[in-house]
Protein backbone atom coordinates (compact mmCIF):
# COMPACT_ATOMS: atom_id res chain seq x y z
CA UNK A 1 0.00 0.00 0.00
CA UNK A 2 2.80 2.36 0.86
CA UNK A 3 4.51 1.72 -2.50
CA UNK A 4 1.30 2.35 -4.46
CA UNK A 5 0.63 5.54 -2.53
CA UNK A 6 4.19 6.70 -3.07
CA UNK A 7 3.93 6.09 -6.83
CA UNK A 8 0.67 8.03 -7.08
CA UNK A 9 2.23 10.98 -5.28
CA UNK A 10 5.24 11.14 -7.58
CA UNK A 11 3.49 10.58 -10.98
CA UNK A 12 3.59 13.76 -13.09
CA UNK A 13 0.41 15.33 -14.45
CA UNK A 14 0.11 14.83 -18.23
CA UNK A 15 -1.23 17.90 -20.19
CA UNK A 16 -2.30 17.21 -23.76
CA UNK A 17 -2.06 20.17 -26.16
CA UNK A 18 -4.21 19.99 -29.28
CA UNK A 19 -3.26 22.16 -32.25
CA UNK A 20 -6.18 24.31 -33.55
CA UNK A 21 -4.32 25.72 -36.54
CA UNK A 22 -6.48 23.89 -39.08
CA UNK A 23 -9.73 25.03 -37.42
CA UNK A 24 -8.53 28.66 -37.21
CA UNK A 25 -7.77 28.65 -40.94
CA UNK A 26 -11.50 28.69 -41.78
CA UNK A 27 -11.90 31.89 -39.77
CA UNK A 28 -9.07 33.84 -41.50
CA UNK A 29 -9.37 36.95 -43.74
CA UNK A 30 -8.82 35.42 -47.19
CA UNK A 31 -12.53 34.79 -47.79
CA UNK A 32 -13.30 38.42 -47.00
CA UNK A 33 -10.97 39.60 -49.76
CA UNK A 34 -12.54 37.21 -52.25
CA UNK A 35 -16.04 38.29 -51.28
CA UNK A 36 -15.11 41.97 -51.64
CA UNK A 37 -13.74 41.32 -55.14
CA UNK A 38 -16.95 39.52 -56.07
CA UNK A 39 -19.14 42.37 -54.80
CA UNK A 40 -17.01 44.94 -56.64
CA UNK A 41 -17.28 43.02 -59.92
CA UNK A 42 -21.03 42.69 -59.44
CA UNK A 43 -21.39 46.43 -58.85
CA UNK A 44 -19.39 47.18 -62.00
CA UNK A 45 -21.65 44.87 -63.99
CA UNK A 46 -24.79 46.54 -62.66
CA UNK A 47 -23.32 49.97 -63.44
CA UNK A 48 -22.59 49.03 -67.06
CA UNK A 49 -26.07 47.56 -67.49
CA UNK A 50 -27.62 50.71 -66.02
CA UNK A 51 -25.69 53.00 -68.39
CA UNK A 52 -26.69 50.89 -71.40
CA UNK A 53 -30.32 50.88 -70.32
CA UNK A 54 -30.26 54.66 -69.82
CA UNK A 55 -28.85 55.17 -73.29
CA UNK A 56 -31.50 52.97 -74.90
CA UNK A 57 -34.20 54.87 -72.99
CA UNK A 58 -32.86 58.21 -74.25
CA UNK A 59 -32.82 56.96 -77.83
CA UNK A 60 -36.38 55.68 -77.48
CA UNK A 61 -37.60 58.96 -76.04
CA UNK A 62 -35.87 60.83 -78.87
CA UNK A 63 -37.56 58.62 -81.44
CA UNK A 64 -40.97 59.13 -79.88
CA UNK A 65 -40.36 62.85 -79.58
CA UNK A 66 -39.42 63.13 -83.24
CA UNK A 67 -42.53 61.23 -84.30
CA UNK A 68 -40.68 58.16 -85.55
CA UNK A 69 -41.10 54.49 -84.84
CA UNK A 70 -38.37 52.10 -83.88
CA UNK A 71 -34.86 52.44 -85.37
CA UNK A 72 -35.22 50.04 -88.24
CA UNK A 73 -33.04 49.57 -91.29
CA UNK A 74 -33.34 51.95 -94.21
CA UNK A 75 -33.64 50.24 -97.56
CA UNK A 76 -31.60 47.08 -97.90
CA UNK A 77 -28.83 48.23 -95.58
CA UNK A 78 -29.55 46.69 -92.16
CA UNK A 79 -26.59 48.11 -90.29
CA UNK A 80 -27.53 50.87 -87.86
CA UNK A 81 -24.75 53.42 -87.60
CA UNK A 82 -24.52 55.29 -84.29
CA UNK A 83 -22.85 58.43 -85.56
CA UNK A 84 -24.12 60.75 -82.88
CA UNK A 85 -21.80 59.44 -80.17
CA UNK A 86 -18.01 59.75 -80.09
CA UNK A 87 -16.07 56.45 -80.25
CA UNK A 88 -15.68 54.84 -76.84
CA UNK A 89 -18.49 56.81 -75.23
CA UNK A 90 -21.61 55.21 -73.77
CA UNK A 91 -23.55 58.42 -73.18
CA UNK A 92 -24.43 60.69 -76.16
CA UNK A 93 -22.91 64.14 -75.74
CA UNK A 94 -25.86 66.10 -77.11
CA UNK A 95 -27.22 69.57 -76.34
CA UNK A 96 -30.07 69.86 -73.88
CA UNK A 97 -33.36 70.54 -75.73
CA UNK A 98 -34.89 73.93 -75.07
CA UNK A 99 -31.62 75.74 -74.45
CA UNK A 100 -29.96 78.14 -76.81
CA UNK A 101 -26.61 77.20 -78.24
CA UNK A 102 -24.84 79.86 -76.19
CA UNK A 103 -26.20 78.27 -73.00
CA UNK A 104 -25.36 74.74 -74.07
CA UNK A 105 -21.70 75.30 -74.78
CA UNK A 106 -20.16 78.71 -74.25
CA UNK A 107 -16.90 77.52 -75.83
CA UNK A 108 -18.57 76.33 -79.03
CA UNK A 109 -16.67 77.11 -82.21
CA UNK A 110 -19.90 77.81 -84.10
CA UNK A 111 -20.85 81.46 -83.62
CA UNK A 112 -23.95 83.12 -84.99
CA UNK A 113 -23.39 86.57 -86.45
CA UNK A 114 -27.01 87.50 -87.17
CA UNK A 115 -28.42 90.36 -89.21
CA UNK A 116 -27.96 93.97 -88.16
CA UNK A 117 -30.57 94.99 -85.63
CA UNK A 118 -33.34 97.23 -86.92
CA UNK A 119 -35.36 99.26 -84.41
CA UNK A 120 -38.73 100.90 -84.87
CA UNK A 121 -39.71 104.37 -83.69
CA UNK A 122 -40.25 103.11 -80.13
CA UNK A 123 -36.87 101.37 -79.92
CA UNK A 124 -38.22 97.86 -80.32
CA UNK A 125 -36.37 95.33 -82.44
CA UNK A 126 -37.98 94.62 -85.82
CA UNK A 127 -37.48 91.30 -87.57
CA UNK A 128 -36.24 91.72 -91.11
CA UNK A 129 -38.14 90.30 -94.06
CA UNK A 130 -35.80 89.24 -96.87
CA UNK A 131 -37.19 89.59 -100.37
CA UNK A 132 -34.38 90.63 -102.71
CA UNK A 133 -31.74 88.25 -104.14
CA UNK A 134 -29.02 90.38 -102.53
CA UNK A 135 -30.53 89.91 -99.06
CA UNK A 136 -30.96 86.17 -99.63
CA UNK A 137 -27.34 85.95 -100.78
CA UNK A 138 -26.27 87.63 -97.54
CA UNK A 139 -28.19 84.98 -95.58
CA UNK A 140 -26.58 82.26 -97.70
CA UNK A 141 -23.11 83.58 -96.89
CA UNK A 142 -23.89 83.52 -93.16
CA UNK A 143 -25.15 79.93 -93.32
CA UNK A 144 -22.14 78.88 -95.40
CA UNK A 145 -19.75 80.39 -92.86
CA UNK A 146 -21.65 78.68 -90.07
CA UNK A 147 -21.35 75.27 -91.75
CA UNK A 148 -17.61 75.75 -92.31
CA UNK A 149 -17.07 76.52 -88.64
CA UNK A 150 -19.01 73.36 -87.78
CA UNK A 151 -16.90 71.29 -90.21
CA UNK A 152 -19.94 70.45 -92.37
CA UNK A 153 -19.30 72.59 -95.44
CA UNK A 154 -19.34 69.51 -97.69
CA UNK A 155 -22.84 68.64 -96.41
CA UNK A 156 -24.44 71.99 -97.26
CA UNK A 157 -25.64 73.37 -100.57
CA UNK A 158 -27.21 76.82 -100.94
CA UNK A 159 -29.11 78.10 -103.98
CA UNK A 160 -31.00 81.37 -104.35
CA UNK A 161 -34.19 80.77 -106.35
CA UNK A 162 -37.15 83.00 -107.30
CA UNK A 163 -39.08 81.36 -104.45
CA UNK A 164 -36.41 82.06 -101.81
CA UNK A 165 -33.20 80.57 -100.43
CA UNK A 166 -32.92 76.81 -100.78
CA UNK A 167 -30.81 75.30 -97.97
CA UNK A 168 -29.91 71.63 -98.52
CA UNK A 169 -28.34 69.62 -95.68
CA UNK A 170 -27.46 66.28 -97.27
CA UNK A 171 -25.50 63.14 -96.50
CA UNK A 172 -22.11 62.33 -97.93
CA UNK A 173 -20.27 59.04 -98.24
CA UNK A 174 -18.28 60.00 -95.15
CA UNK A 175 -20.99 61.31 -92.83
CA UNK A 176 -24.76 61.11 -92.59
CA UNK A 177 -27.21 63.50 -91.02
CA UNK A 178 -29.34 60.81 -89.35
CA UNK A 179 -28.79 57.30 -88.09
CA UNK A 180 -29.74 54.90 -90.83
CA UNK A 181 -33.46 54.16 -90.86
CA UNK A 182 -34.37 56.51 -88.00
CA UNK A 183 -35.03 60.15 -87.13
CA UNK A 184 -32.19 60.31 -84.56
CA UNK A 185 -29.94 63.10 -85.76
CA UNK A 186 -26.16 63.27 -85.73
CA UNK A 187 -24.99 65.52 -82.88
CA UNK A 188 -22.95 67.76 -85.21
CA UNK A 189 -25.94 68.34 -87.49
CA UNK A 190 -28.09 68.92 -84.42
CA UNK A 191 -25.74 71.68 -83.28
CA UNK A 192 -25.83 73.24 -86.74
CA UNK A 193 -29.65 73.20 -86.80
CA UNK A 194 -29.71 74.86 -83.39
CA UNK A 195 -27.46 77.62 -84.71
CA UNK A 196 -29.60 77.97 -87.83
CA UNK A 197 -32.71 78.29 -85.69
CA UNK A 198 -31.09 81.08 -83.71
CA UNK A 199 -30.11 82.92 -86.89
CA UNK A 200 -33.48 82.48 -88.60
CA UNK A 201 -35.29 83.70 -85.49
CA UNK A 202 -34.17 87.24 -86.36
CA UNK A 203 -36.07 87.08 -89.68
CA UNK A 204 -39.74 87.53 -90.48
CA UNK A 205 -39.61 85.11 -93.41
CA UNK A 206 -41.49 81.84 -93.32
CA UNK A 207 -39.92 78.58 -94.42
CA UNK A 208 -40.67 75.06 -95.57
CA UNK A 209 -39.00 72.02 -93.99
CA UNK A 210 -38.76 69.12 -96.42
CA UNK A 211 -37.39 65.62 -95.84
CA UNK A 212 -35.93 63.41 -98.59
CA UNK A 213 -34.63 59.83 -98.65
CA UNK A 214 -32.78 57.73 -101.19
CA UNK A 215 -34.49 55.10 -103.33
CA UNK A 216 -33.71 52.13 -101.06
CA UNK A 217 -36.97 50.58 -99.90
CA UNK A 218 -38.02 48.76 -96.75
CA UNK A 219 -38.42 45.01 -96.96
CA UNK A 220 -41.73 45.12 -95.13
CA UNK A 221 -44.70 45.29 -97.50
CA UNK A 222 -48.19 46.69 -97.14
CA UNK A 223 -49.68 50.16 -97.11
CA UNK A 224 -49.43 50.45 -93.32
CA UNK A 225 -45.80 49.29 -93.08
CA UNK A 226 -42.89 51.65 -92.50
CA UNK A 227 -41.72 53.29 -95.69
CA UNK A 228 -39.59 56.11 -97.02
CA UNK A 229 -42.66 58.33 -96.80
CA UNK A 230 -42.88 58.01 -93.03
CA UNK A 231 -39.10 58.19 -92.67
CA UNK A 232 -38.78 61.44 -94.65
CA UNK A 233 -41.72 62.99 -92.77
CA UNK A 234 -40.28 61.98 -89.37
CA UNK A 235 -36.89 63.43 -90.27
CA UNK A 236 -38.46 66.69 -91.40
CA UNK A 237 -40.33 66.90 -88.08
CA UNK A 238 -37.12 66.18 -86.22
CA UNK A 239 -35.34 69.02 -88.06
CA UNK A 240 -38.22 71.36 -87.24
CA UNK A 241 -38.01 70.53 -83.53
CA UNK A 242 -34.27 71.21 -83.41
CA UNK A 243 -34.75 74.52 -85.20
CA UNK A 244 -37.36 75.46 -82.60
CA UNK A 245 -34.98 74.42 -79.82
CA UNK A 246 -32.44 76.82 -81.32
CA UNK A 247 -34.87 79.75 -81.05
CA UNK A 248 -36.90 79.67 -84.28
CA UNK A 249 -40.45 80.92 -83.80
CA UNK A 250 -43.24 78.40 -84.36
CA UNK A 251 -44.97 80.87 -86.68
CA UNK A 252 -41.94 80.83 -89.00
CA UNK A 253 -42.60 77.25 -90.16
CA UNK A 254 -45.24 77.30 -92.88
CA UNK A 255 -45.14 73.66 -93.90
CA UNK A 256 -43.37 70.39 -93.01
CA UNK A 257 -43.25 67.90 -95.86
CA UNK A 258 -41.93 64.37 -96.42
CA UNK A 259 -41.17 63.62 -100.08
CA UNK A 260 -39.60 60.15 -99.72
CA UNK A 261 -37.47 59.46 -102.83
CA UNK A 262 -39.61 61.41 -105.31
CA UNK A 263 -37.19 64.33 -105.82
CA UNK A 264 -33.58 63.02 -105.91
CA UNK A 265 -30.74 65.42 -106.58
CA UNK A 266 -29.12 62.76 -108.74
CA UNK A 267 -31.68 60.86 -110.82
CA UNK A 268 -29.01 58.66 -112.39
CA UNK A 269 -27.95 57.39 -108.94
CA UNK A 270 -31.16 57.23 -106.89
CA UNK A 271 -29.39 55.50 -103.98
CA UNK A 272 -26.59 58.09 -103.74
CA UNK A 273 -25.86 59.53 -100.31
CA UNK A 274 -26.60 63.17 -101.21
CA UNK A 275 -30.19 62.25 -102.11
CA UNK A 276 -30.79 61.77 -98.35
CA UNK A 277 -31.27 65.31 -97.14
CA UNK A 278 -33.27 67.92 -95.26
CA UNK A 279 -34.18 71.07 -97.17
CA UNK A 280 -35.10 74.43 -95.68
CA UNK A 281 -36.68 76.80 -98.16
CA UNK A 282 -36.63 80.34 -96.76
CA UNK A 283 -39.54 81.83 -98.65
CA UNK A 284 -39.85 85.33 -100.00
CA UNK A 285 -42.95 87.16 -98.72
CA UNK A 286 -44.71 86.79 -102.08
CA UNK A 287 -44.03 83.07 -102.29
CA UNK A 288 -45.22 82.53 -98.71
CA UNK A 289 -48.50 84.26 -99.58
CA UNK A 290 -48.86 82.09 -102.71
CA UNK A 291 -48.42 78.86 -100.77
CA UNK A 292 -50.80 80.00 -98.05
CA UNK A 293 -53.37 80.84 -100.70
CA UNK A 294 -53.06 77.36 -102.19
CA UNK A 295 -54.32 75.80 -98.95
CA UNK A 296 -56.53 78.66 -97.76
CA UNK A 297 -60.21 79.31 -98.48
CA UNK A 298 -61.17 78.58 -102.10
CA UNK A 299 -61.42 81.66 -104.28
CA UNK A 300 -63.61 82.32 -107.28
CA UNK A 301 -62.05 81.65 -110.67
CA UNK A 302 -60.15 84.69 -111.88
CA UNK A 303 -60.50 86.53 -108.57
CA UNK A 304 -56.80 86.66 -107.96
CA UNK A 305 -54.88 84.84 -110.68
CA UNK A 306 -51.61 86.53 -109.85
CA UNK A 307 -51.73 85.24 -106.26
CA UNK A 308 -52.42 81.64 -107.32
CA UNK A 309 -49.56 81.48 -109.81
CA UNK A 310 -46.22 80.22 -108.57
CA UNK A 311 -43.10 81.35 -110.37
CA UNK A 312 -40.95 78.53 -111.67
CA UNK A 313 -38.48 80.57 -113.67
CA UNK A 314 -35.28 78.73 -114.61
CA UNK A 315 -32.35 79.24 -112.29
CA UNK A 316 -28.76 78.81 -113.53
CA UNK A 317 -27.39 78.17 -110.03
CA UNK A 318 -29.80 75.28 -109.52
CA UNK A 319 -28.91 73.86 -112.95
CA UNK A 320 -25.23 74.09 -112.04
CA UNK A 321 -25.90 72.24 -108.75
CA UNK A 322 -27.72 69.44 -110.58
CA UNK A 323 -24.85 69.18 -113.09
CA UNK A 324 -22.36 68.97 -110.24
CA UNK A 325 -24.34 66.20 -108.56
CA UNK A 326 -24.68 64.26 -111.81
CA UNK A 327 -20.98 64.59 -112.62
CA UNK A 328 -19.10 64.45 -109.28
CA UNK A 329 -15.80 63.76 -111.03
Amino acid sequence: MSALKHREQHEGTVIKKVSRREEDGAHGGAWKVAFADFVLALMCLFLVLWVLAAREQENLEQLLRDGGGKPTAEGTNYRIEHQGTPPGSLIPREPVPGMSSSQQNPNSQVKTTGFPTVLDGEGRRVRQKLASPAALNQLAQMLSSMSKQAGLESNLQLVVTPQGLRVMLHDTDREGMFERGSAIINRRFKGLLLEMGQLLSSLDNQLLVIGHTDAMQYRSAGNTALSNWSLSANRAMSARLHLLDGGLRKESVLQVVGMADRAPLDKRQPTAAHNRRIELLVLTPTQAENISAMFGPPQAAGADEKRSEISVAPNPDLDMLRAKMNNPG
